[in-house]
């Protein structure tokens, strides 16, 4: 084995490699861009080298520095991880020459698979089924348009050196392949560089499984059973388990062999991914399944492998790549249970899945521990029931020069439904704030119909959209009560014990009501509520009813609340993002998220007069605290003075980057509704 090794790779990967090494005992090497100096993998490993700033071409695609820093550093390997420089036969030779081990395949077999059409004319040679269609090397427009009127509508036009669902187009007539060719090339180069496109026959409804393949130096080769990725987004994977839902044996074992003799016949070394499409009746003796293409590395979903068979295919690759044999035979291999894996991204569902950017400022996860790894020969026991992969905390940035994963969440059960289950369960439990991401759509995705019966195919989530993205009519009351919780909560543990001190509407006698504004996606929502004797009452929405804070459990977390509203107990995570610009309370109630925004009308009053240079009172108060002096320069959001209204205090923020020009009262003084409290000029 390795005595240390060099991880050219960030986040997840990074994070997920180095945990093995550790484990075996091997020094890990990481590197980084300046956007990852404090990053998680650079924690984690023993040593750490920065390449460069944080453009992956001046930094994590610098392989000839990476391979000076292994060199230097007398690292014996270097792991590619995914992404990146992986499927980079030059990096790979690069390697050779310089005496490192490349713990991936060698280079000609990364050539041969580099070119989908290359490869599928490999695979012929080789008996491996293939889609009815063109691969050839002439890419003359009026050939390849001839070819698709050959092959029959609709085609699948395809970059020939492509990948990510970039350089792809479904054309479905004839009148139509002339423009989406062109369209298809534009984008093939500049994703690639290269043009060149291939065409296939597009099959309605399809599954996409992919069979894992491992292969040593000394002639052995296995198939790790299959994963079915059907679930995507514009030809990018979501949900991914294992085993393919409904395959029978003599169908796995058929497509079994089929990726080992695609790995044989390209001299393949280490782990590798046959991807096919199969039709929809793949289950059964008229099904039929298709090569597409070969990953000659390690896969993203490559986890729910390891929790079926109980092997880390880390180790694997790690001995494979010293030269050792592979640690099991195709008879040793079982499928144990069932896993499911789900890609949490920084992404917003709602608005096309775009890619989100910013700091994660509470991430709350399941319990999880890392992948336990059976022992070989040994029988295989249930692993965890829960594993998070991940290469942030809490506190890191998503930033725009990288792939926006948070993390992986992968489930293990006896049977699939158990595994979906724990799946609804530990999305329920994933709570992250400051940015936008896809928790609570994978939450829809799992709990969808059509995904619990399996009845799968690459167009799930289009097909599903109406009801993936429902829209709800109205603001359940309870989000409310949570969210007015939470204030309350807040405004009490900041007070203490003595009700002289209190500003959160306390009377001697009778009682008292407020009204608390928040905003949501759905509008705006005044709640009233009731200080009395025997706790606060919750009007809104026609429900009057008794609401009851309860004390949090020991142990519970800062945001959790306890409370009951009418005859429900309710138990929850509000977490608070208080900024100088904003207070949003995030629910997290039932594993459903829900941001609602806290109107202030006292702190915001003064937004409106900004313009005309002066920041209003809306109210008669007192003026309880000055945080600015006349003449001072201040940014947007920055405090300008307290004042205390209705027994509660309020933050008069600048509305915008400006200056002071006059504080008008002071610490003490009366304001009267409407009197100017500040002059202000905003800066040009």
């Amino acid at each position: 084995m390795f005595s240390k090794i060099l991880i050219a790779n960030r986040g997840e990967i990074a994070c997920r490699v180095a945990a093995t090494a550790r484990r075996l005992g091997v020094r890990t090497v990481a590197v980084f861009s300046d956007a990852d100096a404090h990053a998680r993998h650079v924690s984690l490993c023993d040593e750490a080298v920065r390449l460069g700033p944080a453009p992956a071409r001046d930094s994590y695609l610098r392989g000839e520095r990476i391979v000076e820093i292994a060199r230097a550093l007398g690292a014996e390997a270097i792991h590619p991880g995914y992404g990146f420089l992986s499927e980079n036969e030059d990096f790979a030779a690069a390697c050779a020459k310089a005496g490192i081990a490349f713990i991936g395949p060698p280079p000609a077999a990364i050539r041969a698979m580099g070119s989908k059409s290359e490869a599928k004319t490999l695979m012929e040679k080789a008996g491996v089924p293939l889609v009815p269609g063109y691969h050839g090397a002439a890419q003359d427009p009026a050939l390849l348009q001839r070819e698709a009127d050959r092959i029959g509508y609709p085609v699948l036009i395809k970059a020939s050196a492509g990948g990510g669902g970039k350089g792809m187009r479904v054309v479905r007539e004839s009148g139509e392949f002339a423009a989406a060719l062109a369209s298809c090339r534009r984008e093939a180069a500049a994703s690639f560089g290269d043009e060149r496109v291939l065409v296939e026959k597009y099959l309605e409804r399809p599954r996409h499984i992919e069979i894992q393949v491992f292969c040593d130096a000394h002639g052995g080769a296995v198939y790790l059973f299959e994963r079915d990725c059907s679930v995507q987004r514009r030809h990018q994977k979501v949900l991914e388990e294992a085993p393919a839902p409904g395959m029978t044996p003599q169908r796995r074992q058929a497509m079994g062999e089929a990726a080992v003799a695609a790995a044989r016949a390209v001299g393949y070394v280490g782990a590798g991914t046959v991807e096919f499409i199969a039709t929809s009746d793949i289950n059964t003796s008229a099904g039929h399944f298709y090569f597409m293409e070969m990953n000659t590395r390690l896969q993203v979903e490559h986890p729910v492998t390891e929790m079926i068979t109980g092997h880390d295919l880390v180790e694997w690759q790690l001995r494979v790549a010293c030269g050792e044999a592979l640690p099991a035979t195709q008879e040793q291999l079982q499928i144990h249970g069932h896993a499911i894996e789900a890609r949490i991204y920084a992404e917003n569902p709602d608005k096309g899945f775009l890619p989100a950017i910013g700091r994660l400022s509470h991430m709350a996860l399941p319990a999880a521990v890392e992948f336990q790894r059976n022992a070989d020969g040994a029988a295989f026991h249930d692993p965890a029931p829960v594993r998070i992969d991940a290469g942030v905390r809490a506190g890191d940035a998503i930033s725009p020069h990288y792939d926006p994963m948070i993390a992986k969440l992968i489930v293990w059960g006896a049977t699939r439904e158990q595994a979906l289950a724990r799946m609804r369960g530990a999305l329920a439990e994933t709570h992250i704030v400051g940015l936008a991401n896809n928790v609570d759509f994978l939450g829809r995705l799992v709990a969808n119909h059509s995904f619990a019966i399996a009845h799968l195919d690459t167009g799930l989530i289009e097909r599903e959209r109406a009801a993936l993205f429902a829209p709800e009519d109205r603001l359940p009351n309870e989000f409310l009560a949570l969210a007015c919780a939470r204030v309350l909560a807040d405004e009490a543990a900041a007070v203490g014990a003595d009700p002289w001190s209190g500003r959160n509407g306390w009377r001697l006698n009778g009682s008292y009501t407020r009204e608390l504004t928040f905003k949501s996606e759905r509008g705006v929502h005044d709640v009233r509520i009731e200080y009395a004797r025997d706790g606060y009452h919750f009007d809104h929405g026609g429900l009057r009813t008794l609401l009851v804070i309860q004390p949090p459990p020991a142990g519970a977390a800062p945001s959790r609340l306890t409370l009951r509203l009418a005859d429900r107990l309710l138990q929850a995570d509000v977490v608070r993002a208080v900024d100088p610009v904003g207070d949003e309370l995030h629910v997290f109630l039932d594993g459903r998220h829900c941001v609602l925004t806290r109107i202030d009308v006292i702190a915001h009053a003064g937004e409106a007069d900004a313009v005309e240079g002066r920041l209003s009172a809306p109210m008669p108060g007192k003026v309880v605290a000055v945080h600015a002096a006349r003449g001072a320069r201040v940014a947007r959001g920055a405090a300008l003075l307290v004042m205390e209204a209705m027994k509660m205090e309020h933050t008069i923020v600048a509305p915008a980057d400006g200056t002071v020009d006059e504080v008008l009262f002071g610490v003490g003084e009366q304001v009267a509704e409407g009197a100017a409290l500040v002059q202000f000029t905003p800066a040009a």
